[in-house]
């Protein structure tokens, strides 16, 4: 069956980086988009990064522009968030999340998740 599980999460301080993976397994990468997304106590679930099924086509939220970076490796079936400058309001639990070919922001349009990996930003 399909499973995702998100792994790399951590505390780090503001301006370090971690590294999320996504490990897939039940389900062909290349027929599936992958998008990270996160969610602060207190607030919505909010769409981080994407990539489509195709892997050429990635999609970043504004505030994560340039400081993440979304990619993957289809023959280890893995999915990577790198994220760099980490700031203190980029604290959450962090989610892989899939459903077929194309990203969308909308999370309520993802089949599948992973159980979450916390990410704290904090000195």
């Amino acid at each position: 069956q399909v499973q995702l599980v998100e792994s790399g999460g951590g505390l780090v301080q503001p301006g370090g980086s971690l590294r999320l993976s996504c490990a897939a397994s039940g389900f062909a990468l290349d027929w599936y988009a992958i998008g990270w997304f996160r969610q602060a106590p207190g607030k919505e679930r909010e769409g981080v990064a994407c990539i489509s099924a195709s892997g050429g086509t990635t999609y970043y939220q504004d505030s994560v522009k340039g400081r993440f970076t979304i990619s993957r490796d289809i023959a280890k079936k893995m999915v990577y968030l790198q994220m760099n400058s980490l700031l203190p309001e980029d604290t959450a639990g962090y989610y892989c999340a899939t459903r077929r070919y194309f990203c969308t922001y909308s999370s309520n349009q993802f089949d599948f998740w992973g159980q979450g990996t916390q990410v704290t930003v904090s000195s």
